[in-house]
């Protein structure tokens, strides 16, 4: 069981643009890693998320149920819209209550990995309370100059794997810890 941010980003760090769309993403082929991602996806035994993600999901994908099998927490202090599925609202404002979050999600999943969507400040504060294991990344052949940071802070990596996958680069990194 690992907990893993799984996500794309330009080639200059960004997971979207300056209006948080993801535009320039679904312009890229992105060959087979569609169906990994897919595998990953529907593996994963637990799902953490930010609000922005979740209303960008909402917003674009406009789904009348939750995409996800997997039970979902969304990081928010504000009220979102909510469909049928298992989708849980929660805050974790101290480091005790994303530890807390943490434990709660790695007993949901059972066994499986934690899925990071998105949210670059959440990955970067589960890998400084040593809680986040993997970063995958796929690489898109875009410069945006600005926008939603890939981590924001901090996080050293060990590289595991690297792969071409259509135009993007496939980077596996493991979090290296304290």
């Amino acid at each position: 069981m690992s907990t893993v941010y799984m996500t794309a980003t330009s080639v200059d760090g960004f997971i979207a643009d300056e209006n948080l769309s993801l535009d320039w993403l679904f312009s890229v082929d992105g060959g087979e890693a569609m169906k990994e991602t897919e595998e990953f996806i529907n593996s994963a035994g637990a799902i953490l998320m930010g609000a922005t993600t979740y209303e960008w999901v909402m917003r674009n994908e406009k789904p009348e149920k939750w995409p996800y099998a997997a039970p979902t927490w969304v990081l928010t202090h504000r009220e979102l819209p909510h469909v049928e599925g298992d989708v849980r609202f929660a805050s974790a404002d101290t480091d005790d209550e994303l530890r807390e979050l943490h434990r709660t999600l790695v007993e949901t999943a059972h066994g499986r990995d934690v899925w990071l969507v998105g949210g670059g400040q959440i990955a970067a504060d589960l890998a400084r309370l040593g809680l986040l294991d993997v970063v995958e990344v796929s690489l898109a052949p875009v410069m945006l100059g600005g926008g939603a940071p890939l981590l924001a802070g901090r996080v050293d990596l060990r590289p595991v794997k690297i792969a071409r996958a259509g135009d993007f680069a496939w980077l596996r990194y493991e979090v290296i810890k304290g």
